[in-house]
């Protein structure tokens, strides 16, 4: 017998809708959610289209992180502590392999980043992920793309460019080695939330890296209307991607791959002790990579050679290029 909306939703989907912030969970006309004195709401929605975001066969479990990865990512960005979700899944057909192998990733990634499900929607058609993410932040300490400084530190979370290895390995039959640890970080990215809140009132301008480093720091240097000079030779680079690449084709991977979820941030050179203090307290890897300049662009350099952005053919991911 075919399950119903309403019995697949209470068959996979509301075992992990406890959290202190949820006064009304799934099963009312919404969610009810309560703030801490003092905070504002913030809210984020991230959308994944099968054959576009991930391929058709994917790792199903993988998936169900990764939607809930990439959506909590937008909260990091902004310093955000999580209070909860919604997902919206349309599925072609209630395949109940499939629903048991997602539900069980997300509800990994739903305890493993402290933010419970507490409402959606489930409708029939071509395979799509919806994921609208709710979060708290002291009114007025909120990391933004505006601040950034003339002077200013650029640093970046964690290691770059393995999700966009991932994507050369994403259908093969038998990963192995380097392999395996590239698929692992495209589809279980940890997005670095605890460091993040630390930043409040550290950091001056913040950014997710969902699109590619280059992509995604042209929006912090648009905001802030300032420019930036970045060093190559200081992009955080895997073990992995290094063996498994030249070190040209891994720094552009590194630049312009997407789907890392990890932080690039702003903070005045006074912060950075206090930065890597925090960075060693969260046991993460954190790196300067630039400096914020005033000159209203995106500068690349490898050591002391001048790079031309316009040289590759791809600076980030864009949807409707």
């Amino acid at each position: 017998m075919a399950l119903s909306e309403f019995d697949l939703i209470r068959r996979y989907f509301t075992s992990f809708q406890q959290g202190p912030a949820v006064v009304t969970g799934i099963g009312d006309d919404c969610a009810e959610l309560a703030l801490s004195p003092g905070h504002t709401l913030f809210t984020s929605i991230d959308t994944m289209v099968e054959g576009v975001h991930f391929p058709k066969n994917p790792d199903v479990n993988g998936l169900g992180w990764r939607v809930l990865a990439a959506a909590v990512s937008d909260l990091g960005a902004c310093g955000a502590k999580p209070l909860g979700f919604c997902l919206a899944l349309t599925l072609p057909e209630a395949d109940e392999r499939w629903l048991s192998d997602f539900a069980e990733g997300l509800a990994e990634a739903s305890q493993h980043f402290s933010i419970p499900l507490v409402g959606g929607d489930t409708t029939r058609g071509p395979l799509c992920l919806s994921v609208q993410v709710f979060g708290e932040a002291p009114a007025g300490k909120a990391l933004l793309r505006s601040g950034a400084k003339v002077g200013d530190d650029l640093w970046v979370t964690g290691t770059l460019g393995d999700a966009r290895a991932a994507l050369d390995v994403l259908e093969k039959k038998n990963p192995a080695g380097s392999e395996r640890h590239f698929l692992q970080q495209y589809y279980r990215a940890e997005p670095p939330l605890s460091f993040a809140v630390g930043l409040q009132g550290v950091a001056s301008s913040a950014i997710d890296l969902s699109d590619g480093l280059a992509a995604d720091l042209g929006h912090i240097l648009q905001a802030s209307k300032v420019g930036a000079e970045l060093d190559l030779e200081s992009l955080p680079l895997s073990d992995a991607l290094m063996s498994s690449y030249s070190a040209e084709q891994a720094q552009y991977y590194a630049l312009t791959g997407g789907d890392d979820y990890q932080l690039c941030f702003s903070a005045s050179v006074e912060q950075r002790e206090l930065i890597s203090d925090l960075a060693r307290t969260e046991k993460l890897r954190c790196t300067r990579v630039g400096t914020i300049t005033g000159s209203g662009e995106l500068a690349v350099k490898r050591g002391s050679i001048d790079v031309d952005l316009n040289a590759y053919k791809n600076k980030g991911y864009q949807h409707f290029s």
